[in-house]
């Protein structure tokens, strides 16, 4: 047998992987001891991103099931609106399975309906400011950050990149202090130079961040994103320092990580030094199956940050 068809079969063995949800209450890493970092599934309900990186696209009742059975502490989901989320029915499943909520995106206002925070009529940037705030309200709710990553839109054809970031900077200057009232940041997420043209590398976000108004945005950083922008994902990541509020872990292929190329090493290492104590989500594609991309993710996530002493 392979080297790869070891590992899928390994994967795939239930008893191959932890099953807790407990926090670990002292993990290591050499002899660098790991502050609770939890892991996250992503849960897509937007039909139109079937083909997207998302993990698990079932309804809540059948996702939260199998994100509670590969062993999962929390979900992250991706709804087509927040009207169209159901709190009490999300807030008793996630009872019922011992989970958490990690996040909530809102990409499906780009993806649905063009809307974005840099568009150059102002109607479509209300339209987005009020779309995202619905997500924010929701996810606050739980105590969960909503996530800005193609709703940030690019800069457009006739407009400057001064007022694109004008326009953004506002928006932002809005919708932070919203999700601060309910207690949660607001994730910003840059993206690759093929999926927006405002900010490509943390080095680029992280000073606009410092210049808003409101101190409650925070950065998303994404391991796919960054492998192609990044000239080092560690280093990156320690530069983010106290502006890194939620990881996507995934590898270089947007498969689960350990299916590609990217080090994992070192940035459990750097997570571990910055002393990050949030999720690591895998917003991957679910390749070669949605199980099997479940259980990679989990038992890297054991691997590098959840071993018991």
């Amino acid at each position: 047998m392979g080297a790869i068809a070891r590992l899928l079969s390994e994967c795939l063995k239930g008893n191959s992987i932890a099953r807790t949800r407990d926090w670990p209450a002292k993990a290591r890493f050499g002899n660098f001891p790991f502050m609770p970092i939890r892991a996250a599934i992503t849960v897509c309900l937007v039909p139109e991103a079937r083909q997207g990186p998302f993990v698990l696209h079932e309804p809540l009742e059948t996702a939260l099931a199998k994100a509670s059975n590969y062993g999962f502490h929390a979900v992250e989901i991706f709804p087509t609106h927040a009207d169209d989320l159901d709190g009490l029915q999300l807030r008793n499943l996630l009872r019922e399975h011992r989970l958490k909520l990690a996040a909530v995106g809102t990409g499906a206002g780009w993806l649905r309906r063009r809307l974005s925070l840099t568009d150059p009529d102002p109607h479509v940037r209300m339209m987005a400011r009020d779309f995202i705030g619905a997500i924010i309200d929701f996810a606050g709710g739980f105590g969960a950050p909503a996530i800005i990553g193609s709703m940030q839109g690019r800069v457009a054809d006739g407009v400057s990149r001064e007022q694109a970031l004008h326009w953004l900077g506002e928006e932002l200057d809005q919708l932070g202090p919203r999700a601060h009232a309910l207690g949660a940041p607001l994730l910003y997420e840059p993206l690759n130079r093929y999926e927006t043209n405002l900010f490509n590398t943390v080095e680029e976000a992280i000073p606009f961040l410092h210049r808003l108004r409101t101190r409650n945005v925070k950065l998303l950083c994404d391991m796919f994103h960054m492998n192609i922008e990044e000239a080092e994902l560690a280093g990156a990541l320690r530069s983010v320092g106290p502006l890194l509020g939620h990881v996507h872990l995934a590898d270089s292929n947007r498969w689960a990580m350990g299916f590609g190329h990217t080090a994992m090493e070192p940035i459990s290492r750097a997570l571990q030094e910055l002393g990050y104590d949030g999720y690591v989500s895998a917003e991957v594609f679910p390749r070669p199956d949605s199980e099997t991309a479940a259980r990679q993710t989990i038992s890297t996530y054991h691997q590098y940050f959840g071993s018991v002493d």
